[in-house]
């Protein structure tokens, strides 16, 4: 397994270190594989995580996010009280999944289905950063309160 070091990067600029950490913890998660997971853009301000979560109840899922972070934890009792496996293919194992989120998306809703776990996400702009139209006057000074017509 390769690892990236990122400490010149740390010598030469100042504020990118979240970036580096961000990098950093992409290539260490990239390293396992369960749950499989797709991730969807549904539209400009609109996304969608699918898990594939065969097997596992609602209440044995944990979603959370906090500051940027999507975590889903999976946590299956153990059950193999009395069975005898003659091949044991099904993953029932625990795992935690990150997503790092981008600045202002939020999670909505989440559904589980047919052994797909949905996760909707969205894009909530504050209204300060959203774009806004300026319109163009007409060339006629307009008087500013307190001020005197010439």
């Amino acid at each position: 397994m390769r690892t990236i070091d990122f400490s010149p990067l740390y010598r030469s600029v100042v504020g990118f270190d979240r970036l580096a950490d961000l990098l950093q913890t992409a290539s260490v998660d990239a390293a396992t594989g369960y749950p499989p997971y797709n991730i969807e853009r549904i539209d400009d301000n609109a996304y969608r995580v699918d898990i594939a979560v065969a097997g596992f109840r609602p209440e044995e899922l944990e979603i959370e996010v906090r500051e940027n972070l999507l975590t889903v934890q999976g946590r299956k009792a153990a059950n193999d009280e009395g069975r005898r496996f003659l091949h044991r293919g099904l993953a029932e194992r625990n795992f935690e999944r990150r997503f790092q989120l981008a600045d202002y998306v939020v999670a909505t809703s989440a559904d589980l289905s047919d052994g797909l776990l949905s996760i909707s996400l969205k894009r909530e702009l504050p209204e300060a950063l959203k774009p806004r139209r300026i319109e163009i006057g007409s060339g006629k000074s307009t008087l500013i309160e307190g001020e005197k017509a010439a």
